[in-house]
């Protein structure tokens, strides 16, 4: 297994080398301070650690770079500096997440569609919560049971990458960010539980997208291969999320989508090979 000097060099990598290539997008500050001794390609290689790590927050992997490989970034600013530097790279992780995206010209067109609630609190505090209310934080259903936050959609390649997301309120239901979501595809067929199936919604969908939407109800012959291939978004879903979906450390929209689209990042770069686990 790789060690996590060599993971953080990876990433350093990748991103200096988009940065590199995109020249134009480091010219973004307007002070004096033009050129920090900690770079912008550190402080997303720093963001990005947290998957190496394997930590939940991204407190928790700025400690640990730290304290066990202070080394790698001689310049370290603190934790609240290091967050502040963060949130005014925001275009640079949207540039980052568009270009692991980016697929073959021969591969299929065929994509899975989801979407995952991120609650914000315990189901015991929602008498009282407010957390992010003004951010567009709603009460939502799943089959679990009510939950408050939001819902994260996703659109995923069948070879494994995600190619787009889209954060909306929790009482959101999937058919309204499908269009939207489908934007990312290149025509083709998606693949969707029963959430996305009905006649007239699917065509509507193809005639706004030129995708084709698929659920096991639209293809009764075709039921396990369905199936199938529907595990596969569960198990994307379950990767991506699993330290993540039971707490929200983010204390504003801003902060969890930054955080979200991280940790995307971070699972494109491992399905592409720019990262072994």
């Amino acid at each position: 297994m790789p060690s996590i000097e060599d993971q953080l060099t990876k990433i350093y990598v990748f991103v200096d080398d988009y940065l590199k290539q995109h020249s134009e997008l480091a010219q973004w500050r307007t002070t004096n301070n033009t050129e920090p001794r900690f770079s912008d390609a550190e402080v997303l290689t720093v963001a990005l650690a947290q998957g190496c790590l394997g930590v939940q927050s991204l407190k928790e992997s700025y400690l640990q770079i730290r304290d066990n490989h202070g080394g790698a970034f001689p310049h370290l600013p603190s934790y609240q500096r290091l967050i502040a530097r963060l949130q005014t790279l925001d275009h640079l992780i949207g540039g980052l997440l568009i270009s692991s995206t980016a697929l073959l010209t021969d591969e299929p067109s065929l994509y899975l569609i989801d979407s995952k609630p991120i609650p914000l609190c315990h189901p015991l505090r929602h008498g009282r919560v407010r957390l992010l209310r003004d951010d567009g934080a709603y009460f939502g259903k799943t089959q679990k049971g009510w939950f408050f936050g939001f819902k994260l959609h996703a659109l995923r390649h069948v070879n494994g990458r995600v190619v787009n997301l889209i954060l909306t309120p929790g009482n959101w239901a999937d058919r309204d960010a499908t269009v939207a979501l489908l934007m990312a595809a290149n025509a083709g067929v998606v693949i969707g539980d029963l959430g996305y199936s009905g006649r007239f919604f699917q065509d509507s969908i193809i005639e706004q997208t030129d995708v084709l939407v698929l659920t096991r109800q639209d293809a009764p012959d075709k039921k396990k291969l369905l199936s199938q291939v529907r595990q596969r978004i569960e198990t994307t879903f379950s990767q991506l999320w699993y330290d993540f979906i039971d707490r929200v450390f983010s204390r504003s929209w801003r902060g969890l989508w930054i955080t979200l689209r991280l940790k995307v990042l971070f699972y494109n770069l491992c399905q592409a090979s720019v990262i072994s686990m």
